[in-house]
């Protein structure tokens, strides 16, 4: 499975949800869908994302429809994965290291780096992880929540540059997340073999290809 992740080119970034839309509208979307333990957990909502990046950021906008939205963890580095949550995994290196990037519905995130043994991961800091901006919006319409969020994630914390990453290609993968709800589920875009939930397997990443 390979995405291609387009060059966004903007002389001023957007700060407000709308302006981010608009700017973003003419990527293409891609579907977070693959469900693999829906014996255990059945649910699945409707998720799609677009990406793109810039001279010094990439860029996430997640479109989200589910049963029950969830924002408790306010401060980085929590538990966000047990709200609503949409999630951002990345390798540059063959899948040696990679950056798990997490965010719940209130623009609050996770992130952390290293190999895919979990206890030897570390967490970026607080002041790393404030750098990502982010824009939110929720509507609930004739009883239906969705929820959409930009994460503009600068290079810097990555420790990669746009200039090194035009076409070439890392391993990625996209989740949407809820262990913490009423009808917990873990999607993904590319498919995991696995008995249990879990994301941190690289050797399950797609392949995405920097324009």
């Amino acid at each position: 499975m390979t995405l291609e992740i387009a060059k966004l080119n903007v002389q001023e970034l957007p700060t407000g949800y709308a302006d981010w839309k608009k700017a973003l509208e003419s990527l293409t979307w891609n579907d977070i869908n693959v469900a693999p333990w829906t014996s255990e957990f059945p649910y699945v909502p409707e998720v799609r994302f677009q990406v793109a990046y810039d001279n010094k950021h990439i860029i996430l906008h997640y479109d989200v429809q589910e049963e029950f939205v969830k924002g408790q963890f306010i401060r980085p580095n929590e538990n966000v994965w047990e709200d609503s949550c949409v999630e951002f995994f990345i390798s540059f290196d063959q899948r040696e290291t990679y950056y798990n990037v997490e965010f719940n519905v209130l623009g609050v995130g996770l992130i952390g780096y290293g190999g895919a043994v979990k206890a030897e991961r570390n967490r970026l800091s607080s002041e790393q992880i404030l750098k990502v901006n982010t824009a939110s919006s929720v509507q609930t319409i004739l009883g239906k929540k969705t929820w959409q969020q930009v994460l503009v994630i600068p290079f810097e914390i990555l420790g990669v540059k746009a200039e090194d990453l035009a076409g070439q290609a890392a391993a990625a993968n996209f989740y949407k997340c809820g262990d913490g709800l009423p009808n917990p589920h873990f999607i993904a875009w590319s498919g995991i073999d696995y008995p249990s939930p879990n994301f941190h397997l690289p050797q399950f990443f797609g392949e995405v290809k920097f324009q």
